[in-house]
């Protein structure tokens, strides 16, 4: 059990949400893989001139998801990806194949990961922790054209 001592909080702070702010993120993959979407995501932010809210991503795909994870050790990613293809093998015999055999499992990798993400957007900023950073999982062998909306709600600078 964890003493009250060890856990601290911080005064609550309210904003009234007077913005909404959207965009297109298109992204060309380059085939299985992680793509990091931190930079264009900050800047989106920052263009939208966002102070305090909630940043929402979407992915428009089902062969393809979105993760926040550690941006620090590139072998992280290439675990990550054993172990979505651990789970969703192409050989596993799927009866869904009309685009391939990576076409299934990508859909369960789909499944077991995230199609959107919600991250808080404090003092202008993501607040994403030192070593997270925000990706596209592309999930498919081949490269894909793949679509992102980012959708911004809360006060404006």
């Amino acid at each position: 059990m964890t003493s009250a001592r060890s856990v601290t909080r911080s005064a609550p702070s309210s904003v009234q949400a007077t913005s909404i702010a959207s965009s297109l993120l298109t992204v060309q993959t380059q085939g299985r893989g992680f793509t990091d979407l931190t930079r264009e995501v900050a800047a989106f932010i920052a263009e939208a001139r966002a102070r305090e809210g909630a940043l929402t991503l979407f992915i428009r795909h089902t062969s393809a998801s979105l993760t926040i994870q550690e941006n620090a050790d590139p072998s992280v990613l290439v675990d990550l990806t054993t172990a979505l293809s651990r789970l969703a093998p192409e050989n596993a015999g799927w009866t869904h194949d009309t685009e391939g055999p990576d076409d299934m499992p990508g859909h369960i990798k789909t499944m077991l990961t995230q199609t959107s993400l919600q991250v808080p957007v404090l003092d202008g900023r993501l607040a994403l922790g030192t070593w997270q950073a925000i990706y596209l999982i592309e999930h498919r062998a081949r490269p894909h054209r793949r679509e992102v909306v980012l959708q911004f709600i809360g006060a404006n600078q």
